[in-house]
């Protein structure tokens, strides 16, 4: 399934009034875990409350026990301090990565934006060495802005 057709699923899901916060966001992650082959654990942390830490949200994949990532540790802790997309397509050779499986070869972390500030971020692994393209910046970009609109 390509990105475009997986665009009006993530704004149905956002638009549901039925469904609450929570659910609408591990529905994305459902979705995206499902539907992109190379996705293969899809998350969401948020920024926790004043502390310089993310949170673990919904997510789908195998259990993680990193549900807290101080600021600027890990891929994720440096995306909260850097406000920039950050995609890795070997983690091995990254210094300050974090594991959370070995059949994790490559991961992509963008950020969530609310009023300018950076409050959370996708984040995704993926069991395939380098997967992620420009594509998939620019559609969890637009998962980014959609997600955005709940908060």
């Amino acid at each position: 399934m390509t990105f475009e057709t997986l665009k009006p699923q993530v704004e149905t899901i956002v638009s549901n009034s039925n469904l609450s916060h929570d659910d609408k966001l591990l529905q994305i992650c459902q979705l995206l875990e499902t539907n992109i082959s190379y996705y293969n654990w899809v998350g969401f942390y948020f920024k926790n409350g004043d502390k310089n830490e993310l949170k673990l949200g919904p997510y789908v994949g195998e259990p993680t026990d990193h549900t807290i990532i101080p600021f600027g540790k890990g891929i994720c802790g440096q995306v909260a301090v850097s406000n920039e997309n950050f995609v890795v397509p070997d983690v091995s050779a990254q210094d300050n990565y974090i594991a959370c499986s070995i059949t994790v070869k490559a991961e992509i972390v963008i950020p969530i934006f609310v009023n300018g500030e950076n409050i959370g971020q996708i984040d995704i692994d993926s069991n395939t060495p380098d997967p992620f393209t420009e594509a998939d910046e620019r559609f969890l970009e637009f998962v980014c802005s959609k997600v955005s609109e709940l908060l």
